[in-house]
């Protein structure tokens, strides 16, 4: 049986955002935005380009034979669609056309700057609950299917035309996914090879155990989803003409110059590749205790400002730090 994400009732407005981040959980905000004009619109696709700027975006295209699922080549070594630069009014002749095909092509635009394409649509269209130096972007597309990924940042994700289908995991199920390369990736972010709607327990026996952890989301205009950091979405467009905006934004502070956390995950991969296992189990136990542990006792008898790297590092120490990697990475 399918799990359900939690909903709240949005409608009459939203709790705040610092308490929506702080449960730590997808949740569905039902009726976030039905008062939107975008939404409420007759003719959405009437609507957005009323709005638009004329400026070129990024189209999709993926042949009819593949379902709607933009993903890798059947050899990999590829890509089952090809980008290419169109304009906003050849976009929706395209799923015009495409509405009334037998077998139709996967056609989508994806994470366009709303700011630049389409000036005006943020001031009629206010998502409340953010702050406004948080800049939303828009998805336009038809009965497109994305594998499951994840995104280094909170994500609010509003429906404003058509029905979309969420499945969401955990970051723990991360290893249950077959997660595919970090670097060579339909879309930037890594997809899990795992197809959740026709997964092979054959292949991959541990999607059992993902699938067991994972919940949906089934959204209507006018919805919004909050996916936290880092969750893992599978995302299946349900009609014709889907539009969605979302909001991205970090609520951590800044990362170091040089250290993201992305990067040292890197640098991690690369130092130890290459050394023996029982190496590596070594170090994986001196990560798990000096990166990630949250054990107090063992340096309770330090002051803070001794405890090093697991103590409060002031900035003249962090920037001592950076400079020494600085230098071995430069040797």
């Amino acid at each position: 049986m399918e799990r359900r994400t939690d909903e709240r009732d949005a409608a009459a407005g939203a709790p705040p955002i610092a308490a929506i981040v702080a449960a730590g959980r997808p949740v569905i905000l039902r009726g976030l935005a039905r008062d939107w004009p975008a939404v409420r619109a007759a003719d959405p696709a009437g609507y957005l380009l009323g709005l638009d700027a004329g400026g070129p975006i990024e189209l999709v295209e993926g042949a009819p034979e593949a379902g709607g699922r933009l993903f890798y080549s059947d050899d990999r070594r590829g890509f089952n669609f090809i980008r290419r630069r169109a304009t906003l009014p050849e976009l929706f002749a395209l799923l015009a056309r495409a509405a009334d095909a037998e077998a139709a092509p996967a056609i989508a635009a994806q994470a366009v700057a709303i700011r630049d394409s389409l000036p005006g649509f943020e001031r009629d269209n206010r998502l409340a609950i953010l702050p406004r130096d948080v800049a939303p972007r828009i998805w336009i597309g038809n009965r497109v299917v994305v594998a499951p990924h994840h995104d280094m940042a909170s994500n609010i994700a509003v429906v404003v035309a058509g029905r979309r289908r969420f499945t969401l995991f955990p970051p723990d199920q991360t290893r249950n996914l077959y997660i595919g390369p970090l670097e060579f990736t339909p879309a930037g972010a890594p997809v899990s090879m795992v197809d959740p709607e026709n997964p092979d327990f054959e292949r991959f026996p541990r999607a059992r155990e993902a699938l067991a952890a994972a919940e949906v989301a089934e959204l209507e205009p006018g919805d919004a989803l909050y996916i936290p950091h880092m969750w893992w979405h599978h995302v299946r467009s349900l009609d014709a003409l889907s539009v969605l905006v979302n909001y991205w934004w970090n609520e951590a502070i800044a990362p170091q110059p040089g250290l993201a956390p992305v990067d040292a995950m890197v640098h991690a991969a690369l130092a130890f590749a290459d050394l023996p296992a029982e190496q590596r189990a070594a170090w994986r136990a001196m990560f798990d205790q000096v990166v990630f542990a949250d054990d107090p006792q063992a340096l309770a008898a330090f002051p803070p400002e001794r405890r090093g790297l697991r103590g409060t590092l002031d900035a003249a120490a962090k920037t001592r730090l950076r400079r020494q990697l600085g230098a071995i990475m430069g040797r």
